[in-house]
């Protein structure tokens, strides 16, 4: 017989984001480097995470967001970070009278605690891009 039967709901949400615009490039593919964490969970109980949503703060090239679990511990040790998905963020241009668009990618995975989901990008952009995490604690 299973250990539970019973579904588990998180008892608060849980949104994060970074605070500083990222923009600079990343070509590693194992997690190290220049990343900006968007999300840790709860350090006692985990958390869960539903999507990951990507914006661009102006004018920027085009480029790929890789986004990495990470158990907790530094992302310089290639081993702590797995690459979980990736998405691409076509070029965009400021304007006074359009909307940027916001790209989201779906997770919808539950995290042990004080994991981490961190961000980097494979193309250095102008404006930079901000990303935010919509989840819960648990």
């Amino acid at each position: 017989m299973p250990a539970n039967k019973d579904p588990i709901f998180t008892g608060t949400p849980d949104i994060q984001w970074n605070n500083t615009a990222l923009a600079a490039a990343n070509t590693a593919m194992d997690g190290t480097g220049t990343v900006t964490s968007v999300f840790t969970a709860d350090a006692t109980n985990g958390g869960f995470v539903a999507k990951l949503i990507a914006r661009a703060l102006g004018t920027n090239v085009a480029t790929v967001a890789r986004i990495f679990l990470n158990n907790g511990s530094a992302n310089t040790t290639a081993a702590n970070n797995i690459l979980i998905g990736e998405m691409t963020l076509p070029a965009t241009t400021a304007s006074a009278s359009s909307a940027l668009p916001a790209f989201e990618y779906p997770l919808n995975f539950a995290l042990p605690p004080g994991y981490k989901i961190n961000v980097t990008i494979g193309t250095a952009v102008a404006a930079g891009l901000v990303f935010s995490v919509i989840g819960g604690k648990y």
